[in-house]
């Protein structure tokens, strides 16, 4: 094959290093997209930057900025081609970020529920907030993946439940999360308590994203995800479970500068001494929450 035509030595690398991170196996394949979306070739000159930048979603703003601070790949969580194209124009925004990063020679990686799922990964990461709580006696898997998976990732799944050595008012796990994930506001649906009691839990389930389908038959006294439709936050009321939703990508963003920048970043160094990981800027969730204050005038 003409070299040209092959993928630059930094961008296997890249790929190689984050399928050994987080083996795509892992992924749910039965509706995830996840993997190399978008190669890129060796320039007739020259290599690559060894620049990597990572975002929660790709969007033509962190497409311009992976551009501009000269990456040539990007690792993006959520995959940024889910379904099939049957046309690539400048008049759909996911087609123009395919055409601007085939412009300027940028590969596309996204690892997506393989990360949800490796022990270690980004449900462990969130589960992992209530530690600041110091009241975790022990935290399981709640969806096992099935199948065989590769070697040293036994016992990988997709969520997690925690279980408390105490009764935890529901306000103290909202508010770990707020200063954690740096929220001013959380959704909350909860049972009816009687006037001067306290909703206090001592098991928590939690599943970044949207979590209802993973967690939806978890003996867990709450629930805490990124979303949550109504009909499903009602039926888990019902059944006497609150939820605590913190917004899609607020419980995914940032296990990526807590946690995968460093551990790209030594994993790629190990092969090149220049490889750089960066945490995009641009990237953040659609969502504002205003007050009714903050509309008058």
């Amino acid at each position: 094959m003409d070299p040209s035509l092959q993928s630059p030595l930094f961008t296997q690398h890249v790929v190689n290093v984050m399928r050994s991170l987080y083996p795509e196996e892992l992924a749910d394949r039965a509706w995830d997209n996840v993997g190399l979306l978008q190669e890129n070739i060796n320039p007739t000159s020259g290599t690559v930057p060894p620049r990597v930048l990572l975002t929660n979603d790709l969007t033509p703003s962190v497409a311009e900025e992976a551009i501009k601070k000269k990456a040539s790949v990007i690792v993006s969580y959520h995959p940024f081609i889910f379904r099939g194209l049957k046309s690539v124009t400048l008049s759909d925004p996911h087609q123009r970020i395919v055409l601007r990063l085939a412009q300027h020679n940028i590969a596309v990686y996204s690892p997506h529920t393989s990360v949800d799922a490796v022990i270690g990964g980004v449900n462990d990461w969130l589960a992992g907030i209530l530690n600041k709580l110091d009241a975790v006696r022990d935290v399981t898997v709640v969806q096992p993946v099935q199948g065989a998976v590769p070697a040293g990732f036994e016992g990988a799944g997709y969520g997690r439940r925690v279980q408390l050595w105490v009764d935890i008012d529901i306000k103290d796990i909202m508010q770990v999360y707020c200063r954690e994930l740096g929220l001013k506001h959380v959704m909350v649906s909860q049972p009816r308590v009687r006037e001067g009691e306290r909703n206090c839990v001592r098991s928590v389930a939690v599943c970044a994203g949207s979590g209802f389908d993973v967690l939806k038959d978890t003996d867990a006294d709450v629930i805490v995800t990124g979303e949550m439709s109504h009909h499903n936050a009602l039926r888990l009321k019902m059944l006497g479970k609150s939820v605590i939703t913190l917004f899609h990508s607020n419980t995914e963003r940032g296990f990526l500068k807590q946690v995968l920048q460093a551990q790209l970043q030594a994993a790629l160094r190990h092969e090149d001494h220049e490889a750089e990981v960066l945490v995009s800027e641009e990237d953040a969730d659609p969502f504002e929450i205003f007050g009714a204050e903050e509309l008058v005038g």
